[in-house]
């Protein structure tokens, strides 16, 4: 089918990038959140990311103002009904996700494609628990979207083809590559990143080295263009720590137990940037180590 018109639930870092991207290539986009501060923000927020895009050459005054014309915000859930295509891209929590779906179910055109921009849970599983399993499919764009190339496109056991295909093709409209993978716990990219990004807190939580000279060595060492610790405050550490949960609960296997300094920092809601406290203290005029 023919994507038009998309519907994008969530407003936060991540929502807001996919909603830029998929202005910026022409779909009309309607974005929501049941957070009506991140809702009114959003659209200051693309336009000032947009800005930044017009700094560097790659787009237009023109463009940016056509693109965030056709991002529609809306408090209500229901009014992505009529839209071709949702990419739910809410909190990385499975129960909030199936009630998102549940609350969409009854507004949905029959032929409208649900996806999920989670990073670790079941696409089978999410699709489960709606009237249209086949056409339903993991979407997984990598954080920030407008800078990131590639996104991971992921099969529930009933996808179809067609739902397939169409989402393929929407990946391809954005100028971006898609990854296929298998519908296992944490896909490709996170089932690589975060079991070293879990070591990381690792070494700094047996004293292997400190939060510098562990970012430091794998951004000298191995040419990375962030440490793993920098990195996880940039995704934020309650996020690394579900998919960390996810791969532990999901395949059985110790080597995916999450590191006791990583469930203490988030227990003290040490989360990140997005707290301002994470491995790295964020408050003053330059990040400093937190340990």
């Amino acid at each position: 089918m023919a994507i038009g018109s998309v519907g994008v639930v969530g407003a936060g870092q991540m929502g807001n990038g996919i909603a830029h991207v998929l202005a910026l290539a022409g779909y009309e986009v309607l974005l929501t959140d049941v957070r009506e501060d991140a809702l009114a923000a959003a659209p200051g927020l693309i336009g000032r990311n947009m800005d930044r895009q017009i700094a560097r050459g790659a787009l237009t005054a023109a463009d940016r103002d056509a693109a965030l014309a056709r991002i529609v915000p809306t408090a209500r859930l229901a009014d992505l009904g009529p839209t071709d295509l949702i990419i739910e891209a809410a909190t990385e929590r499975e129960e909030i996700k199936h009630r998102i779906f549940a609350e969409l179910l009854p507004h949905l055109k029959p032929e409208t494609i649900l996806t999920s921009n989670t990073s670790s849970i079941s696409i089978t599983r999410l699709a489960s628990r709606t009237d249209r399993p086949e056409k339903f499919m993991g979407f997984h764009f990598m954080n920030p979207v407008p800078v990131m190339q590639l996104v991971e496109l992921i099969r529930g056991i009933a996808t179809d083809q067609a739902t397939f295909d169409a989402c393929h093709g929407v990946v391809e409209r954005l100028g971006k590559t898609s990854a296929t993978a298998e519908d296992y716990p944490a896909f490709i990219v996170n089932r690589i990143l975060m079991p070293m990004i879990n070591e990381a807190v690792y070494a700094l939580y047996e004293g292997v080295g400190n939060v510098h000279s562990i970012d430091q060595s794998m951004r000298l060492g191995a040419n990375h263009p962030m440490g793993p610790l920098e990195l996880a405050d940039f995704i934020g550490l309650d996020t690394c720590l579900a998919i960390m949960n996810v791969l532990h609960e999901g395949l059985a296997d110790t080597k995916y137990r999450p590191c006791p300094l990583l469930v203490k920092y988030v227990e003290a809601g040490w989360l990140g940037r997005k707290t301002r406290r994470g491995f790295y203290d964020y408050r003053g005029e330059a990040p400093v180590p937190t340990r």
